[in-house]
């Protein structure tokens, strides 16, 4: 098992796709846990997807978590493949319960009644990119796996 999921190909590329996964989401968990970046932190979040949004309290604290948790762990390139399967369900999740409805593109000109899912594609398609790989150069898995 551990195998499998610290196992890594030393090369550049995982590096950069964790990295820039990593990077992207940073920001939205941090919105989300910390209230940074303009977000409204943990327990308004906890509500807003509890109350409005009717989702399990559970579920709400692991898009938390895996938001803000799991890209510090892609940066590092700490369990990539895990953090990776985390972020695809929260996509699929977000396109489900969100933006499908929506159609594809975001809402540039704030003419569209909500965000489209193209984002969601772009972070599932680097997910599985990472899945694949691994975390790549530089990594705590490669160290792990060695």
């Amino acid at each position: 098992m551990k195998h499998l999921l610290f196992s890594s190909q030393d090369e550049p590329l995982g590096l950069i796709l964790r990295i820039v996964l990593g990077v992207v989401m940073l920001p939205h968990g941090a919105q989300k846990l910390l209230g940074w970046f303009g977000g409204y932190g943990y327990n308004a979040t906890m509500e807003y997807f509890t109350k409005s949004m009717k989702l399990p309290w559970i579920i709400s604290v692991a898009v938390i978590l895996i938001e803000f948790f799991g890209s510090i762990g892609l940066i590092v390139g700490f369990a990539s493949r895990i953090w990776a399967i985390g972020l695809i369900a929260i996509m699929i999740g977000a396109i489900y319960t969100s933006n499908f409805k929506n159609g594809l593109f975001m809402n540039w000109f704030g003419n569209q009644s909500g965000e489209g899912y193209e984002y969601h594609l772009l972070v599932i398609g680097i997910c599985i990119a990472v899945l694949l790989l691994g975390s790549g150069k530089y990594s705590i898995d490669n160290f792990i796996a060695k």
